[in-house]
């Protein structure tokens, strides 16, 4: 990044409708593989997509939060330079089409997903699995920890909620490693919704719950969307918390090329994310944040959720465009 990009003010206003039209390029790129079952085409449609949009931004942008390390991922890798170079220099976090598996299959919260913050704004995560818990908005700071026990969790946000611990719903990523956690909730008389993919919009629908029903998230998942959701709690309020697990030593060397040095931190969502962001989102399969693209004769529609942490605004945002123009 040159000097000059580093001094130019991120002007997030100014940036935000861009930042949502990448996140909508994505979501039509993959319209057309909607229930095909093919993951790896679907994915591939939107990281093009994704990349030749952000290209065509007046930033200076590094992708912190991306499709894997460089020689794993042959475009949007982590540090890869995106952008025309003039403009500000910029954090970008992203998951082209977070729900591959939900894509192809059709199943519910497919989105695409970007988010994008001053340069170092990011934690930058490595590739590994992170343990996180997540509670929506109006909390005091710390009613939950990831120290507590699944049923600690589920008793105090209850108190703090005033209700009985059968009225606060959980979101879980369904995976046999949260067999033992899923049973204690069920303990307390609490409900749980199970989700097979998708943990960024499990943890959204935590800042949504008159709309959602979720109360809380917890489990484990992968560290890249804990960043993504931390962003998105930024700007829809609420809390994350987030420690990053290590299954072998490539992986702690993977955190320590990122630079981190302290394994067994806890980070909060403002030591994710450190400074105000905006952030994107555009419903491909549909669910409770956000509807599906939806198709008529000669016609796409998308929906965008488009936030600014800044402000606390949202925009939900339709775009509807002719289908010729999306497809050969």
């Amino acid at each position: 990044m040159s000097a000059s990009a580093s001094q130019i003010d991120f002007d997030d206003r100014m940036l935000s409708l861009g930042l949502a039209r990448v996140a909508e390029q994505a979501a039509l790129a993959s319209a057309s593989l909607v229930g095909r079952g093919d993951e790896k085409a679907a994915d591939q449609a939107a990281v093009n997509a994704m990349r030749e949009q952000l290209n065509k931004l007046d930033i200076a942008g590094v992708v912190v939060i991306g499709e894997g390390e460089r020689d794993e991922a042959p475009m949007l890798y982590i540090g890869e330079e995106v952008g025309t170079g003039n403009g500000p220099g910029v954090d970008i976090a992203l998951d082209p089409l977070e729900g591959t598996t939900l894509t192809a299959k059709d199943m519910p919260n497919a989105l695409t997903v970007i988010a994008m913050g001053p340069r170092g704004s990011m934690l930058h995560a490595p590739d590994t699995y992170m343990d996180k818990l997540a509670i929506g908005p109006g909390y005091e700071p710390g009613v939950v920890t990831l120290d507590m026990s699944p049923r600690e969790r589920v008793e105090a946000l209850a108190k703090a909620k005033g209700c009985a611990p059968a009225d606060i719903t959980v979101c879980i990523l369904e995976r046999p490693r949260h067999e033992a956690m899923i049973a204690e909730v069920r303990e307390t008389g609490a409900a749980i919704r199970l989700i097979t993919d998708g943990d960024v919009a499990g943890v959204m629908h935590c800042a949504e719950s008159e709309i959602t029903g979720i109360d809380m998230y917890m489990g484990s998942g992968g560290a890249p969307e804990g960043v993504l959701a931390a962003a998105a709690l930024k700007c829809m309020g609420g809390q994350i918390f987030g420690r990053l697990l290590f299954r072998n030593d490539d992986e702690r060397g993977r955190a320590s090329k990122a630079g981190i040095t302290d394994f067994d931190r806890v980070y909060s969502r403002d030591e994710m994310v450190t400074a105000d962001v905006i952030f994107a989102a555009t419903g491909v399969t549909g669910g409770s944040l956000l509807p599906p693209i939806k198709r008529e004769p000669g016609w796409v529609e998308t929906t965008t959720l488009l936030m600014r942490s800044k402000t606390g605004s949202v925009r939900r945002m339709s775009y509807r465009t002719p289908l010729s123009s999306h497809e050969a």
